[in-house]
């Protein structure tokens, strides 16, 4: 039986990893992914240590810490449920893949909302997305249309706009809610079109995207905007499916927990976008991620 179980590949699950490796306590890193939605961030200014890299570099600089603390997680495991039985938390994955620890670190953070609109689900990959790092390089030259109104849009935004001929951007609000830095950097792009105030309600297209139709909140006139791609970011939805009985959770599905990154539950922690605390950063996640390890290590002294 292990002391500790850290589920997730990003930021949060390699800072604890880091620190379990060096505390040498018996522990496993097991995620469906390595990266997370840190891989697909675009433009990265505010981690500290680099002025300037983006969310795949960093990615790989995380991954590349793990191996040099010797940490090799299992990737591709998709837990299913977690119970507790006994003081011993049993862990259930996919294909059969079961394992028994002391401990859980869960971080498992965030996967994109949808909008919800037809036409969304039919063209999915087809032109529409939810990853511009990942998939941005496909419409250069072309013209395309992200829609938000948070920081991730804004860094689709900005991306788009060096590779794009056109960039519309949709925003349902009427300014958006993010970072000064980049909202100031989209006064000084040409080749962008904002549009406030515009809920989103079909995504247009046959085989492949062609238009996007939104209404516009003030007159009610509904109109439509001839693009290539689609980039889709609205906000998040926590991973947290598999603790769903373990009573941990909040009303929007976040883990409840503590400055120690304690649940309400002995012996199980969570840290990162999955929590219920305020402020989704990179360097927040890391910093929680120690944390959790830290109070983890408290925990299993306390057990002897």
């Amino acid at each position: 039986m292990l002391d500790l179980i850290i589920i997730g590949g990003s930021a949060t699950g390699t800072a604890a990893a880091v620190y379990a490796s060096r505390a040498q306590i018996n522990f496993k890193v097991i995620a469906k992914d390595l990266g997370g939605e840190v891989a697909n961030s675009g433009e990265v200014g505010n981690y500290p240590g680099f002025n300037e890299t983006n969310g795949i570099e960093l990615s790989q600089k995380f991954n590349d810490q793990l191996k040099y603390n010797k940490v090799e997680p299992e990737v591709g495991v998709e837990v299913e449920n977690i119970t507790k039985e006994g003081g011993v938390f049993k862990v259930q994955a996919k294909e059969g893949k079961s394992y028994e620890a002391k401990t859980i670190i869960l971080a498992t953070g965030v996967r994109p909302r949808h909008l919800k609109v037809p036409g969304e689900e039919e063209l999915y990959q087809k032109g529409l997305s939810y990853c511009s790092t990942c998939d941005g390089p496909l419409f250069k030259n072309k013209i395309v249309t992200t829609i938000g109104g948070g920081n991730a849009a804004l860094e689709s935004i900005l991306m788009m706009s060096g590779l794009a001929e056109k960039v519309y951007a949709i925003n349902k609000n009427p300014e958006f809610q993010g970072e000064q830095v980049y909202i100031k950097k989209l006064e000084t792009l040409d080749n962008v079109e904002l549009i406030y105030n515009a809920s989103t309600t079909k995504i247009l297209g046959d085989q492949v995207v062609s238009g996007v139709e939104y209404k516009a909140t003030s007159s009610g006139e509904t109109k439509t905007i001839e693009t290539n791609g689609v980039f889709v970011h609205v906000g998040i939805i926590p991973n947290t499916e598999m603790v769903k009985d373990l009573n941990v959770l909040d009303k929007g599905g976040f883990v409840e927990v503590n400055n120690l990154m304690e649940t309400k539950l002995s012996g199980f922690f969570a840290a990162g976008d999955v929590v219920n605390l305020p402020y989704n950063q990179i360097a927040i996640s890391t910093g929680q991620g120690v944390t959790a390890f830290l109070t983890v290590q408290s925990y299993l002294n306390k057990l002897g």
